[in-house]
């Protein structure tokens, strides 16, 4: 899943209801005035949701609510925020062959579903082959072959060397058990309405405006410290910086008024930023797979990156909490040994250039019209680009966006609809540009946000899902640097230069997903109720609510303040 962030500029009815529950419906355990006291071991967390949740608790689904980690666990859990050793989860330890073609691993003899069923490997091969067999599900185009060696063993063969598949099929392959997800017809598309999970937590009530998760007790880690925790839908990031103020929401990733004084503003609650999330305006890129509108030229795509004044986006819509981004996609600052010198552009450039987007539109055929508007073929270049409604720092940087280009001569009207639609939309391709940022993956490596985003192997036609390269991109030599990079030995990097060197190009030439800025994914947190919290000294997660499996280990960490 990508980030989750969110506002309104209206009130939905389900928002204003949500936040009637929290302030006055979660007394128990969703914090106290000012902050809260010690002593709660439920933890109130707002994800962005605008509008009701529409249960689903499917860890493939791109309509997911919740579960990764929590619920359904990986084999290892890997830190994106910082590089180090996987830690263990329903996996004890894993190793592969010199030649990197087979991946052996050992798993956890104690764990058992949230059924009272005993997990064995036969659940890891049933998933690994799940997986595998459904298009939907394989977002890093897995093709191993799994097989059980015994109940706590488990061997996994490729035809060709495929160490970089190792953190995905380890970290982000969400196990569920054989005995029930057998039976179900379309496991990529099914509703989970009854979650059956190995982790630390387990569903209990679920509601439109809000569901909770309690502590598994029978957690072979032994149950978390924090007994529940209660995911709640507000109307936007205004109604979460009310309730922050109120003391009534514990976590929330995402803008608020005067971040740098938070300890002023809200009194009890800190926070962090860490630069991760890699803005984009994904475009529905390419014709032969069903894309239509003007932003399926590669020319326009230019134009709109070389039209953005990103120092003026930075200040209106992110108080300043993002930083460069590079057409490229690696992280400017985790990634900096592998960002490319064959880039044009080593990172996209933070003042707008005018005359370098007039001269793409008119190289492409385009005239600017009498209302200073570019046009070709009788057709205005105008574009929609879809933003859920409650996204206020999204919305902000659209209509800030609009304003920019039509400076340039370019035309963008902002669509708000809800998560469900924005969701939906994203996956099948109905749309022409959305605002959204890039899936990190695994690990701490760009490899990874390229398989997923810039693979051929991870999209699909419009109409049907893709997962997750959303913008249709296609390219041979992209494929081809992904499919040696598989082969080499993620510690040769030396010998993976030259394949990030010509995925970089090729992007920054076909821009499919036209670089904003990499967002500071900023949270504020209660400190006083809870203990535990990442911080910049101790990153051991990616510190996001939405960021999973990260927040698992969060949850497993924090405890109530005494």
């Amino acid at each position: 899943m990508s980030r989750f962030r969110s506002e309104s500029r209206r009130v939905s009815i389900a928002g204003a209801v949500a936040l009637g529950l929290v302030l006055t419906g979660c007394s128990g355990g969703g914090g106290g005035n000012g902050g809260g006291g010690g002593g709660s071991d439920t933890l109130v967390a707002y994800t962005g949701q605008s509008g009701d949740y529409q249960i689903n608790f499917n860890p493939y689904s791109p309509t997911v609510i919740d579960g990764p980690g929590t619920i359904f666990e990986p084999l290892f859990f890997y830190n994106i925020a910082r590089k180090g050793k996987p830690k263990p989860r329903l996996g004890t330890a894993f190793s592969w062959n010199k030649k990197g073609t087979e991946l052996s691993i050992t798993l956890r003899s104690d764990a058992k579903w949230s059924d009272g069923q005993k997990f064995t490997a036969d659940d890891v091969v049933f998933t690994l082959d799940m997986i595998r067999k459904n298009p939907g599900m394989n977002g890093a185009g897995y093709d191993g072959t799994a097989e059980a060696v015994d109940a706590t063993h488990v061997k996994i063969t490729f035809d060709k060397p495929s160490f970089s598949d190792g953190p995905q099929i380890l970290g982000k392959s969400w196990i569920v058990p054989k005995h029930i997800w057998s039976k179900m017809a379309k496991p990529a598309e099914d509703v989970v309405k009854k979650p059956v999970g190995t982790g630390p937590f387990k569903l209990g009530e679920f509601k439109p405006q809000a569901f909770t998760l309690v502590a598994n007790k029978d957690y072979y880690g032994g149950a978390p410290a924090l007994k529940k925790v209660r995911f709640v839908a507000l109307s936007g990031n205004q109604s979460a910086t009310d309730a922050l103020k109120a003391g009534q929401i514990d976590w929330f990733t995402g803008p608020v008024p005067d971040i740098k004084n938070i300890d002023k503003n809200y009194p009890g609650y800190k926070a962090i930023t860490v630069p991760m999330n890699q803005m984009a305006l994904f475009t529905c890129s390419s014709t032969a797979l069903g894309c239509t509108g003007p932003q399926t030229d590669p020319a326009v795509r230019k134009a709109i990156y070389y039209a953005l004044d990103r120092t003026q986006l930075n200040a209106l819509a992110f108080e300043h909490t993002a930083s460069e981004i590079s057409p490229g996609f690696a992280l400017p600052e985790r990634d900096k040994t592998v960002l490319s010198s064959k880039l044009t552009d080593r990172t996209a450039p933070m003042e707008p250039n005018a005359q370098k987007a007039a001269d793409l539109l008119k190289r492409a055929g385009y005239a600017k019209g009498s209302d200073g508007i570019y046009a070709k073929d009788g057709k205005k270049l105008a574009l929609t680009v879809k933003v859920v409604s409650g996204w206020t720092d999204y919305i902000t940087a659209v209509n800030t966006m609009a304003e920019q280009l039509k400076k340039a001569g370019i035309k963008l009207t902002a669509q708000q609809v809800s998560w469900n639609e924005w969701s939906d939309a994203r996956g099948r391709g109905e749309y022409q540009l959305l605002i959204d940022s890039l899936n990190q993956g695994p690990a701490a490596d760009p490899y990874y946000l390229y398989s997923y985003s810039f693979s051929s192997k991870t999209t699909a036609p419009v109409g049907k899902t893709a997962n997750p390269n959303f913008a249709r991109f296609k390219s041979a030599k992209v494929d081809d640097s992904l499919n040696a990079l598989k082969a080499i030995d993620p510690q040769d990097t030396a010998a993976r230069q030259p394949y990030y060197d010509t995925i970089q190009a090729e992007i920054e030439k076909a821009m499919p997903y036209i670089p904003i800025l990499t967002g500071g994914t900023t949270s504020e947190y209660n400190a006083r109720k809870f203990t535990g919290w990442p911080t910049q000294d101790n990153l051991y997660a990616f510190p996001a609510v939405w960021g999973r499996p990260d927040y698992s280990q969060i949850y497993m960490t924090l405890k109530p303040a005494k």
